[in-house]
């Protein structure tokens, strides 16, 4: 890959600048933009104008579009020429409880000294107030050293992430034409670690079922009816331990239709990390990879499906003893999808092993809901992500990775069912970086070289 001829200058803009957009970093996080509190509109409101303002200084035609929640703001380049890239993030906060537990009040940014070096310490700094800002100070800076960019860039940046984003498919939905590009840009991820960047290549979906058994019509004494009277703790652990086998593999007939094996250059990357599942599990008191036989535990994380229980509770669960058979028991299951699996296809399964394998005088109900999301995996061989990971690469002192993602992240599923496009996910975050929980931070070399990293990546993308 070549770089583009003006990239140097821009690089040197951004190291020039960096106080001054360290500086502008501070005046966003300030704002107390907590979407999940009612009390917090106006701050929210005000965070939306603030960036619609630094765009709009910056050169781009960019507004606060009101919609029945928090506002979106959206930005475009006037004129722009080049492939056309949709740049997200959002500019909503997490609540800051338990407020005794800060350092610093959460809502007044410091520079403190951490393990890794400098850190911005504040509620928002990590996700995703410092984040989004990497790439407008890219933006900035391409504008101030050739006065445009090398690329098309349209912004949304959305208000309610952080409290489900009941606004956002709506708002995509009546604005499909005007926010539809070739490729989304998402900041909102993280590194390998502090010298290894890494570009989101899959995500897992997710399915989740709350499933009731009943028996009698009330509780039953164990002396009087244990033995002919249907438990139904009894029933429920029996179709539960049925759903694995030996192997750790799921037992559903179709579980593993669409699950497909991790390309070889790929798996080669991630054994390049060094990832010792011994170091991993060992940080939580455990020590054996529990998972699916024959596949490592970072393959476990980012790109094989699970059916995992999250919660059981049947009779009496207080102090001593209340000798009882209760009336119902119930599980909830969650399970993470990768590849093309169906989630109503499993779902569907899920509840039928249940139905197939229920004794007489008992009954089952499902409480999930419907839909559900299924994984997504990037065209790594599209050679966007060939550039973009080379332009990484050459800022960090590490090669760029295709990592996963054992979580969702339900904005990229909404860019390819309504907006028919991709998404390029680079973030510079880092494990320990706090974030929805007191002193979040974000480090000081993420927010510098992210912004030179999104220069680098633009400059790759507008060829």
């Amino acid at each position: 890959m070549t770089d583009h001829p003006a990239l140097p200058r821009v690089l040197a803009r951004l190291d020039a600048d960096a106080e001054a957009a360290t500086a502008r970093l501070f005046d966003f996080l300030r704002i107390e933009s907590i979407s999940t509190d009612p009390a917090y509109k106006a701050p929210c409101k005000a965070a939306a104008e603030w960036l619609a303002a630094e765009l709009r200084g910056i050169g781009f035609d960019a507004a606060v579009r009101e919609t029945p929640g928090h506002p979106m703001v959206v930005g475009h380049t006037p004129g722009g020429s080049g492939p056309h890239l949709l740049f997200y993030g959002h500019y909503d906060v997490q609540p800051v409880d338990p407020l005794n537990l800060w350092t610093a009040p959460p809502f007044e940014p410091v520079i403190a000294e951490g393990p890794g070096g400098p850190e911005i310490r504040a509620r928002g700094a990590a996700d995703d107030k410092g984040q989004l800002m990497t790439f407008v100070e890219a933006c900035r800076a391409w504008k101030a050293e050739t006065g445009g960019l090398p690329a098309n860039v349209s912004f949304l940046f959305e208000g309610e992430e952080e409290s489900g984003s009941p606004s956002l498919i709506p708002f995509l939905e009546a604005n499909r034409e005007e926010l539809k590009a070739e490729l989304a840009l998402v900041c909102d991820t993280g590194m390998w670690n502090a010298e290894t960047p890494a570009i989101s290549t899959m995500l897992r979906g997710m399915v989740g079922e709350t499933i009731i058994v009943k028996a009698a019509d009330r509780d039953l004494h164990s002396g009087m009816y244990g033995g002919p009277a249907a438990n139904p703790i009894r029933v429920l652990s029996k179709i539960l331990a049925s759903l694995h086998d030996e192997t750790g593999r799921v037992t559903l007939p179709g579980f593993y239709d669409g699950v497909e094996e991790t390309p070889p250059d790929i798996l080669a990357q991630w054994e390049a990390l060094g990832f010792r599942h011994e170091e991993f599990l060992g940080a939580v008191g455990l020590s054996e990879p529990a998972g699916e036989r024959g596949y490592s535990a970072l393959e476990q994380i980012w790109a094989r499906p699970t059916l995992e229980f999250n919660g059981i509770e049947g009779g009496y669960t207080g102090a001593g003893f209340k000798t009882v058979l209760p009336a119902e028991a119930f599980v909830k299951i969650s399970c993470r999808l990768v590849g093309k699996q169906d989630p109503e296809a499993i779902r569907a399964a899920l509840r039928a092993r249940f139905e197939e394998m229920l004794p007489p005088d008992c009954t089952v109900e499902f409480e999930g809901k419907a839909g559900g999301s299924p994984g997504i995996v990037m065209p790594v061989d599209d050679p966007r992500f060939a550039a973009a990971r080379e332009a990484l690469s050459a800022e960090w002192p590490r090669e760029a990775i295709f990592g996963g993602c054992g979580g969702s992240i339900p904005i990229v599923g909404h860019f390819q069912d309504i907006l028919g496009m991709n998404s390029l996910l680079i973030g510079f975050g880092l494990d320990d970086d706090r974030i929805h929980s007191p002193n979040e931070k974000y480090s000081l070399t993420s927010f510098r070289k992210g912004a030179r990293s999104w220069a680098r990546v633009l400059g790759a993308l507008g060829g």
